[in-house]
């Protein structure tokens, strides 16, 4: 007998950035997400893509930063998102090669064998995001 999950999903998703206009520019500008505010004195910004909500951190001393190693570190290995379609995906890994200061991993391409397509990223303050796309998904969510 298995004990019921005491949680019911993803609240929000924090990121410590370096450059937290350059970052925030990037989700809201690149991903087009939607900025649900902010906290100067922190200082931090809050993005949504009308799902899932990120809250982004400004580290205190850019300069001296440490820069995440998902060989190393203890931490968020990579944050993914799903989309919709396979020209929502390319239409993001074509956006994010031109966007100054984002780095692409990988290319859209198969998640083992498939039927999972995906990409991996790293937006302008270094953390590693994914974008996955599963076929079935969309056919699930037409008859949701």
């Amino acid at each position: 007998m298995t004990n019921p999950a005491l949680t019911s999903g993803v609240d929000h998703v924090g990121l410590t950035v370096p450059d937290l206009a350059a970052t925030r520019a990037f989700f809201t500008d690149c991903l087009g997400w939607t900025p649900l505010g902010e906290n100067p004195v922190y200082p931090a910004a809050f993005v949504t893509d009308g799902v899932t909500r990120v809250t982004l951190w400004q580290v205190k001393a850019p300069e001296n930063h440490v820069s995440f190693d998902r060989h190393w570190n203890v931490g968020l290995h990579h944050l993914a998102f799903r989309v919709a379609d396979l020209a929502t995906l390319l239409a993001i890994h074509g956006r994010v090669t031109k966007w100054s200061g984002a780095g692409v991993e990988f290319a859209p391409e198969r998640n083992g064998a498939g039927p999972k397509i995906h990409c991996m990223i790293r937006e302008p303050g270094g953390n590693r995001i994914e974008f996955t796309y599963t076929p079935q998904d969309s056919a699930l969510l037409a008859y949701g």
